[in-house]
């Protein structure tokens, strides 16, 4: 029999399970999912799961929503519904999702939105992002720098123009213009992406194919290649691309506006 809701009023809050799933818990993460009355969360099919019924048995995976070949909107609408249904009727729900709730997750950005919208307290909190394994796998410090971040395709369509000179990250780099759910790689978007990268970098410059490892033995794939190559790489389903400056910087070197050299 269903628990009784913890408050008169029902309440959202979406968390972040990190990469390493269930490693990377923070601990105020670890409480929201262990006091909800309903937990929803979405990983990988093979991804283990043990340990969040561990800490809430009514915790309950939607991976069934993300069918292949299915329309991402379809899915996000199913998934917030399915949040929301008991926050409607007074009670608190925890959403878990992979990563960082706020990093490429429609579902959660929509269902916080619209609990919100009918009066219900909702709120996200931080995780550990795919962004920061990259900044420790490949020691990349922001602060140096500075940092650009496109999602792949809509770096391609807009037509963005890096500024050479600084890091660039491209996130969902084997699933451009992609609508739809897929396990394969869309190698046509790949090369596009390439053609234009070479364009701005030159095809000899080297970037870095990334994928963070969510398994607590073992490291990220990390495959440096040239940009001539990029199309025809073993990219990995859920690889980002780093690209770095294409000249180096050197700390000091700048001078601020309105100071004497």
């Amino acid at each position: 029999m269903p628990s009784a809701p913890s408050s008169p009023g029902g309440s959202l809050v979406a968390v972040g399970a990190g990469i390493k799933l269930g490693l990377h818990l923070t601990e105020e993460t670890r409480a929201e999912i262990r006091r909800a009355d309903d937990v929803f969360y979405l990983f990988g099919e093979v991804a283990p799961s043990a340990w969040i019924h561990r800490l809430n048995p009514a915790a309950r995976s939607m991976i069934e929503s993300y069918r292949v070949d299915r329309d991402q909107r379809e899915i996000y609408e199913e998934l917030v519904e399915a949040a929301l249904a008991p926050v409607r009727i007074g009670r608190r729900v925890c959403m878990v999702t992979y990563g960082h709730p706020a990093v490429f997750d429609d579902a959660c950005h929509e269902a916080v939105r619209r609990a919100r919208a009918e009066g219900h307290r909702a709120r996200v909190l931080p995780a550990v992002s795919a962004m920061d394994c990259l900044f420790a796998d490949l020691e990349v410090d922001p602060g140096r720098s500075g940092l650009q971040l496109f999602e792949a395709t809509d770096f391609l369509e807009r037509r963005r123009a890096p500024d050479v000179s600084v890091p660039l990250i491209l996130w969902q780099i084997t699933v451009i213009g992609r609508t739809r759910t897929t396990d394969r790689i869309d190698r046509a978007g790949l090369e596009a992406l390439a053609e234009r990268l070479i364009e701005r970098y030159g095809a000899e410059h080297e970037v870095v194919v990334y994928e963070a490892s969510p398994f607590p033995i073992g490291g990220a794939t990390i495959l440096r290649v040239r940009l001539r190559d990029l199309a025809g790489a073993d990219v990995p389903g859920l690889a980002s691309l780093y690209v770095p400056a294409a000249a180096a910087f050197e700390p000091g070197s700048a001078r601020v506006s309105g100071t004497r050299p």
